[in-house]
């Protein structure tokens, strides 16, 4: 089991966790908080920061708060687009071996579309 811990945004599928977890990551969704769908993204770092997580998400307001303030630690920016939940599973299938070696190679934001892969 990776020693890398995922949660997933709000407006990612849980789908995402359920695949991340199949790989032996902990891996969680928003859905399995109490305030689900409604978690904030104050609230969203916290538990990020709280449970040593890397936030999968679409939401640019993370990249903000992660240049100008340093939080959350680590950041797994999606750049796809509207696309369909095989399509992101499929592309996260292809390139999690990078992911995953940026990260554990110590990159706190990284960037990640479909033609690109860019780690900070």
């Amino acid at each position: 089991m990776s020693a890398l811990h995922f949660i997933v945004d709000t407006q990612l599928p849980p789908v995402l966790a359920t695949y991340l977890r199949r790989k032996g990551f902990n891996a969680t969704h928003t859905i399995n908080y109490p305030s689900a769908q409604f978690l904030s993204d104050p609230e969203i770092r916290s538990i990020a920061i709280e449970e040593n997580r890397i936030i999968i998400t679409k939401d640019e307001d993370f990249s903000d708060y992660y240049w100008v303030k340093g939080t959350p630690p680590r950041v797994l920016q999606l750049t796809l687009g509207n696309i369909r939940n095989n399509d992101l599973v499929d592309l996260i299938e292809s390139n999690l071996p990078q992911i995953v070696t940026l990260f554990e190679q110590g990159a706190g934001f990284v960037i990640f579309g479909r033609t690109e892969l860019i780690a900070y």
